[in-house]
């Protein structure tokens, strides 16, 4: 299987990617969508939805469809640093200190219900997110590329969470909101997942391996060097920036969310089969790369407005490029 070196080869890899996750993973198409995109834009996700709608799953399977290394760590509040990260240990045998490796020298990381740990932990994965790498004991280790951390909370239990620092939620690339299945879609999961099975372990069996973690890094780039006209990006610029001046927004995104909002562009064009970047491929991946970047004034929730329908409204009346 040879590496990706055109738009049209990337494409057609993404697609794989898509199919294969389907095998176990059904209907959440966005959802799916959402997550191939911050994987082919080198992004992180935030992932919030209630207990049982399948995200362990999604990430076991992307995994599997690639042959990278697949990581869990169950965020509680007594789960200190050094449990993510790693630590060092006095080797008797030896009498040095050995360091021991982290959960997060993973390519896929699951921190399951990130909110429930202090911010001293969840502060652990900052340096994590940002730079791929690891600081322990003074010596600087690299994560194995590529590299994402997929973190979920419950958006309906809040009791003995800690919520996360804007700084944090600024280093997910995306934020992903995954509801309820459909009828068909959620007959379709229930009778898949009872078909001769007994217990509840997650079964990703039926996934293919179509690539490997260097195709996702060749992905990545092809990605990233996607054309994207001056008058598109002037409109991603300018959707972050009213975010700033919007009534019933008390703090808009900043500069890192117009970042985002560009990257995901780009791995969006590229699941949709084109070279280039068109302005609707920005409206689409607006909310989930600035939902989470955002806060809104204490009246606009007073009013039952959503930050998803207070965007909504901000990108209706932002005037977007002709073609």
């Amino acid at each position: 299987m040879s590496l990706p070196t055109t738009p049209q080869q990337a494409t057609e890899l993404a697609g794989a990617l898509r199919q294969a996750l389907g095998r176990v993973f059904v209907g959440q198409q966005s959802v799916v969508e959402h997550t191939l995109c911050a994987l082919i834009a080198g992004g992180h996700i935030l992932l919030e939805g209630v207990p049982g709608l399948g995200k362990t799953l999604l990430v076991k399977a992307l995994a599997r469809s690639f042959g990278g290394q697949f990581s869990r760590i169950q965020f509680t509040p007594d789960l200190m640093p050094a449990d993510v990260t790693g630590h060092t240990l006095f080797d008797t045998r030896t009498s040095q200190f050995v360091i021991r490796r982290g959960p997060v020298f993973a390519n896929l990381v699951l921190a399951d219900e990130i909110n429930r740990a202090p911010a001293k932990t969840q502060a652990a994965l900052l340096e994590v997110m940002q730079e791929a790498q690891v600081t322990i004991e003074g010596k600087t280790l690299p994560l194995p590329p590529p590299f994402l951390v997929l973190a979920t909370q419950n958006p309906i239990e809040q009791e003995g969470t800690y919520a996360l620092p804007e700084a944090q939620l600024d280093r997910f690339l995306l934020k992903v909101l995954i509801d309820y299945p459909s009828l068909d879609e959620e007959r379709a999961l229930v009778a898949a997942s009872c078909a001769g099975r007994t217990g509840d372990k997650l079964d990703v069996e039926a996934v293919q391996q179509v690539a490997t973690p260097e195709h996702l890094i060749a992905l990545q780039q092809i990605a990233a060097s996607l054309q994207i006209d001056a008058s598109v990006l002037d409109y991603a610029v300018r959707i972050v920036r009213n975010t700033r001046e919007w009534n019933g927004i008390a703090i808009g995104a900043g500069p890192r969310g117009a970042i985002a909002l560009v990257r995901a562009a780009r791995a969006s064009a590229l699941l949709a089969g084109r070279d280039f970047v068109t302005p609707d491929d920005v409206k689409r991946m607006a909310l989930p790369a600035l939902r989470h970047r955002i806060s809104l004034v204490p009246e606009a929730e007073i009013e039952g407005l959503s930050v998803d329908q207070v965007l909504g409204t901000l990108l209706s009346r932002t005037d977007a490029p002709r073609s």
